[in-house]
């Protein structure tokens, strides 16, 4: 019997549901900050590819994951029209940050942003008033995979059938946790896979691009354990952030 807390495809510490450290809060201004970010990442997917989710995948993954945040429709729209350029909004790009957190944890902050100076002076006011260190070299600590969640289908990870089906799909790992099912992916294998998963029957509940630690580092007791996650939750809180990841093993 497999252990359904055990890799299904063994990787190396790769299987860490809680390596994506994203809050996500309840009050209006956390929700509002996450509208605004959805629609900026929205509106880059759809001026790279085009305002087609049927030809364009990373804008497909944007409008699904805005609607995962029950972002509202015209926001969509909006954000869609900015892109084609039928709206006027906005310069916004796309940035990885990198730096060293309280404990020397490695930390890679994802931001989309309309202002990098200011996005750049706040994060170095933080890693400063957290002991940490925005820069250095972090980024060799992570790779790129593509993350898919699918709610109440743990038992996947004990079907023969099903996980040779899964490799052939292009499936590297499988991770169970409680009644749910996360599998990881090569990231140009990411809508493949999706779309393996629901023709087998399969609803995913989210499917994402994201960093994954290459090998995770322990915390010496749970008074850093806090002290790392305060500051990862002052970072997540800035405008600008998307996505905090980090290679400590919390």
């Amino acid at each position: 019997m497999l252990n359904p807390l055990a890799p299904v495809f063994p990787m190396s510490g790769h299987s860490k549901w809680n390596n994506i450290k994203i809050k996500k809060g309840a009050s209006d201004a956390k929700r509002a900050k996450h509208f605004t970010q959805m629609a900026r990442v929205i509106t880059l997917a759809v001026k790279k590819g085009g305002k087609d989710p049927k030809f364009n995948f990373s804008l497909r993954l944007a409008i699904d994951r805005a609607k995962e945040f029950n972002v509202p429709k015209d926001n969509i729209e909006r954000a869609i029209k900015k892109g084609t350029g039928e709206l006027a909004g906005e310069e916004i790009v796309q940035n990885r940050y990198v730096g060293y957190g309280p404990g020397g944890v490695a930390l890679v902050v994802g931001a989309v942003t309309d202002n990098p100076n200011r996005t750049v002076a706040e994060l170095k006011h933080l890693f400063s008033m957290h002991d940490g260190n925005l820069g250095g070299s972090v980024a060799w600590q992570f790779e790129n995979k593509g993350i898919i969640h699918i709610v109440g289908q743990a038992a996947k990870a004990q079907d023969d059938t099903w996980m040779l089906g899964a490799i052939e799909a292009g499936i590297e790992d499988a991770q169970a946790s409680d009644q749910d099912l996360m599998v990881i992916t090569p990231p140009n294998q990411l809508q493949a896979v999706k779309e393996w998963l629901e023709s087998t029957g399969l609803k995913v509940e989210s499917a994402q691009l994201s960093l994954i630690a290459k090998e995770h580092v322990p915390l010496a007791n749970e008074e850093a354990k806090e002290k790392l996650q305060k500051f990862i939750e002052a970072i997540d809180e800035q405008e600008d952030v998307e996505k905090v990841y980090t290679n400590a093993d919390m």
